[in-house]
């Protein structure tokens, strides 16, 4: 499986939602759109939580570079 950006996953995202809101589409189809999206919104989420802890692991570094 391919490892997607952060990037990537907001650009399916949205590809995901301009899907849903189109009238033609079927209960089925909106659906597993749903189901997809809300995956790639988790994984999105991951890396969000995932670049808070680098980032706190930075400060931390650089303040105690400072004393």
């Amino acid at each position: 499986m391919e490892t997607k950006s952060f990037e990537q996953m907001m650009t399916h995202s949205k590809e995901i939602l301009e899907k849903l809101m189109d009238q033609e589409i079927t209960l089925e189809e909106s659906v597993k759109l749903y189901e997809e999206g809300l995956g790639t919104i988790k994984n999105a989420q991951s890396l969000i939580e995932e670049a808070k802890a680098k980032i706190s692991v930075i400060e931390k570094n650089m303040l105690g570079a400072e004393r």
